[in-house]
Protein backbone atom coordinates (compact mmCIF):
# COMPACT_ATOMS: atom_id res chain seq x y z
CA UNK A 1 0.00 0.00 0.00
CA UNK A 2 1.12 3.55 -0.77
CA UNK A 3 0.75 6.24 1.87
CA UNK A 4 0.12 9.71 0.45
CA UNK A 5 0.91 12.66 2.70
CA UNK A 6 -1.25 15.77 2.72
CA UNK A 7 1.64 18.14 3.30
CA UNK A 8 4.14 20.23 1.34
CA UNK A 9 6.52 20.42 4.31
CA UNK A 10 9.61 18.35 3.48
CA UNK A 11 10.62 18.23 7.14
CA UNK A 12 7.31 16.63 8.07
CA UNK A 13 7.64 14.19 5.17
CA UNK A 14 11.04 13.06 6.43
CA UNK A 15 9.76 12.62 10.00
CA UNK A 16 6.79 10.56 8.84
CA UNK A 17 8.91 8.38 6.56
CA UNK A 18 11.34 7.68 9.39
CA UNK A 19 8.56 6.36 11.64
CA UNK A 20 6.01 4.77 9.28
CA UNK A 21 8.34 3.68 6.49
CA UNK A 22 8.27 0.03 7.52
CA UNK A 23 4.47 -0.20 7.30
CA UNK A 24 3.99 0.91 3.70
CA UNK A 25 5.46 -0.08 0.36
CA UNK A 26 5.98 3.58 -0.44
CA UNK A 27 5.38 6.96 1.19
CA UNK A 28 5.00 10.01 -1.05
CA UNK A 29 3.90 13.59 -0.61
CA UNK A 30 1.02 15.10 -2.58
CA UNK A 31 3.61 17.11 -4.54
CA UNK A 32 5.30 13.96 -5.78
CA UNK A 33 2.16 12.73 -7.51
CA UNK A 34 1.10 16.10 -8.89
CA UNK A 35 -1.58 17.04 -6.34
CA UNK A 36 -1.92 19.87 -3.84
CA UNK A 37 -2.33 19.43 -0.11
CA UNK A 38 -4.21 22.63 0.44
CA UNK A 39 -7.32 22.86 2.57
CA UNK A 40 -8.86 25.77 4.41
CA UNK A 41 -7.88 25.15 8.03
CA UNK A 42 -11.05 26.39 9.67
CA UNK A 43 -11.19 23.82 12.45
CA UNK A 44 -10.89 24.81 16.10
CA UNK A 45 -8.77 21.77 17.00
CA UNK A 46 -5.72 20.06 15.56
CA UNK A 47 -7.81 16.96 14.83
CA UNK A 48 -10.43 18.93 12.90
CA UNK A 49 -7.79 20.58 10.72
CA UNK A 50 -5.94 17.31 10.12
CA UNK A 51 -9.22 15.69 9.08
CA UNK A 52 -10.01 18.58 6.72
CA UNK A 53 -6.62 18.26 5.03
CA UNK A 54 -6.81 14.48 4.72
CA UNK A 55 -10.34 14.57 3.33
CA UNK A 56 -9.35 17.28 0.88
CA UNK A 57 -6.57 15.18 -0.58
CA UNK A 58 -8.75 12.07 -0.63
CA UNK A 59 -11.38 13.93 -2.67
CA UNK A 60 -8.70 15.01 -5.16
CA UNK A 61 -7.54 11.41 -5.56
CA UNK A 62 -11.06 10.13 -6.11
CA UNK A 63 -11.68 12.84 -8.70
CA UNK A 64 -8.48 12.00 -10.59
CA UNK A 65 -8.59 8.30 -11.48
CA UNK A 66 -5.73 8.87 -13.91
CA UNK A 67 -3.54 9.43 -10.84
CA UNK A 68 -5.11 7.13 -8.24
CA UNK A 69 -5.37 4.33 -10.81
CA UNK A 70 -1.61 4.29 -11.26
CA UNK A 71 -0.98 4.22 -7.53
CA UNK A 72 -3.04 1.15 -6.68
CA UNK A 73 -3.95 0.60 -3.03
CA UNK A 74 -3.42 3.75 -1.01
CA UNK A 75 -4.27 5.64 2.15
CA UNK A 76 -3.98 9.35 2.95
CA UNK A 77 -2.29 10.79 6.01
CA UNK A 78 -2.42 14.33 7.36
CA UNK A 79 -1.02 16.02 10.43
CA UNK A 80 -1.91 19.26 12.11
CA UNK A 81 0.22 20.49 14.94
CA UNK A 82 1.33 23.56 16.80
CA UNK A 83 2.80 25.07 19.90
CA UNK A 84 0.67 26.06 22.88
CA UNK A 85 2.13 28.59 25.34
CA UNK A 86 0.64 28.91 28.82
CA UNK A 87 1.61 32.57 29.28
CA UNK A 88 -0.22 33.41 26.07
CA UNK A 89 -3.34 31.63 27.35
CA UNK A 90 -2.48 28.56 25.33
CA UNK A 91 -2.27 30.81 22.31
CA UNK A 92 -1.11 29.91 18.89
CA UNK A 93 -2.28 26.32 18.85
CA UNK A 94 -3.98 25.76 15.50
CA UNK A 95 -2.68 29.16 14.36
CA UNK A 96 0.99 28.48 15.18
CA UNK A 97 2.11 28.69 11.58
CA UNK A 98 0.37 32.02 11.10
CA UNK A 99 1.33 33.67 14.37
CA UNK A 100 3.15 36.64 12.90
CA UNK A 101 3.21 36.14 9.16
CA UNK A 102 2.15 33.44 6.76
CA UNK A 103 4.56 30.60 7.35
CA UNK A 104 7.65 32.71 8.12
CA UNK A 105 9.38 30.61 10.80
CA UNK A 106 11.99 33.20 11.75
CA UNK A 107 9.42 35.99 12.11
CA UNK A 108 7.19 33.74 14.21
CA UNK A 109 10.03 32.87 16.57
CA UNK A 110 11.15 36.48 16.90
CA UNK A 111 7.63 37.62 17.68
CA UNK A 112 7.15 34.85 20.24
CA UNK A 113 10.34 35.84 22.06
CA UNK A 114 9.26 39.48 22.13
CA UNK A 115 5.84 38.57 23.51
CA UNK A 116 7.44 36.56 26.33
CA UNK A 117 10.27 38.97 27.10
CA UNK A 118 10.91 39.14 30.87
CA UNK A 119 8.00 36.78 31.54
CA UNK A 120 9.17 34.03 33.95
CA UNK A 121 6.24 31.77 33.02
CA UNK A 122 7.50 30.04 29.88
CA UNK A 123 5.93 26.58 29.97
CA UNK A 124 4.71 25.35 26.60
CA UNK A 125 3.86 22.16 24.81
CA UNK A 126 3.72 20.99 21.24
CA UNK A 127 0.64 19.05 20.21
CA UNK A 128 0.01 17.00 17.09
CA UNK A 129 -2.97 15.18 15.64
CA UNK A 130 -2.49 12.70 12.80
CA UNK A 131 -5.35 11.37 10.69
CA UNK A 132 -5.15 8.45 8.29
CA UNK A 133 -8.04 7.80 5.91
CA UNK A 134 -8.61 4.86 3.59
CA UNK A 135 -10.60 5.29 0.35
CA UNK A 136 -13.51 3.36 1.88
CA UNK A 137 -13.85 6.10 4.52
CA UNK A 138 -12.22 4.29 7.46
CA UNK A 139 -10.46 6.82 9.70
CA UNK A 140 -7.64 6.23 12.17
CA UNK A 141 -6.40 9.10 14.33
CA UNK A 142 -4.02 9.64 17.21
CA UNK A 143 -2.60 12.56 19.19
CA UNK A 144 0.79 13.30 20.67
CA UNK A 145 2.10 15.92 23.13
CA UNK A 146 5.58 16.89 24.25
CA UNK A 147 6.28 19.25 27.16
CA UNK A 148 8.89 21.97 27.51
CA UNK A 149 9.34 25.72 27.72
CA UNK A 150 10.21 28.71 25.57
CA UNK A 151 13.85 29.75 25.78
CA UNK A 152 15.10 33.32 26.11
CA UNK A 153 16.89 33.03 22.76
CA UNK A 154 17.34 30.65 19.87
CA UNK A 155 19.56 27.67 20.47
CA UNK A 156 20.65 25.34 17.70
CA UNK A 157 20.00 25.47 13.99
CA UNK A 158 18.29 22.14 13.42
CA UNK A 159 14.63 21.35 13.01
CA UNK A 160 12.09 23.89 11.80
CA UNK A 161 9.27 26.09 13.02
CA UNK A 162 9.67 26.88 16.72
CA UNK A 163 12.21 24.09 17.37
CA UNK A 164 15.20 26.26 18.26
CA UNK A 165 13.30 28.23 20.94
CA UNK A 166 11.59 25.16 22.45
CA UNK A 167 13.49 23.53 25.31
CA UNK A 168 12.48 19.88 25.56
CA UNK A 169 12.09 18.48 29.07
CA UNK A 170 12.68 14.99 27.65
CA UNK A 171 15.96 15.83 25.91
CA UNK A 172 17.22 18.59 28.22
CA UNK A 173 18.02 20.75 25.22
CA UNK A 174 16.20 22.58 22.47
CA UNK A 175 14.73 20.72 19.53
CA UNK A 176 17.02 22.92 17.43
CA UNK A 177 20.03 21.33 19.15
CA UNK A 178 18.69 17.79 18.79
CA UNK A 179 19.46 15.39 15.98
CA UNK A 180 16.50 14.24 13.88
CA UNK A 181 16.83 10.82 15.52
CA UNK A 182 16.66 12.34 19.01
CA UNK A 183 13.70 14.50 18.16
CA UNK A 184 11.87 11.52 16.65
CA UNK A 185 11.98 9.74 20.00
CA UNK A 186 10.06 12.42 21.92
CA UNK A 187 8.42 14.93 19.59
CA UNK A 188 4.66 15.49 19.52
CA UNK A 189 4.42 14.28 15.93
CA UNK A 190 6.58 11.25 16.63
CA UNK A 191 4.38 10.31 19.58
CA UNK A 192 1.21 10.69 17.53
CA UNK A 193 2.72 8.64 14.69
CA UNK A 194 3.96 5.93 17.04
CA UNK A 195 0.51 5.74 18.60
CA UNK A 196 -0.88 5.38 15.08
CA UNK A 197 1.71 2.72 14.31
CA UNK A 198 0.21 0.55 17.04
CA UNK A 199 -3.14 0.64 15.22
CA UNK A 200 -1.78 -0.33 11.81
Amino acid sequence: MVLILATHNKNKVNEIKAILGGKFDKIVSADEIGLTAQAEEIGSTFFQNALLKANGLLVQLKNKPEISGKIGDYAVLSDDSGICVDALFGARGVNSNRYFSEGDDKANRTHMLKMLKDNPKRHAHFESSVVLIYPDGKVLSQNGITEGEILQEEKGSGGFGYDCIFYSYDLNKSFGEATPQEKNTVSHRARALNNLLKLL
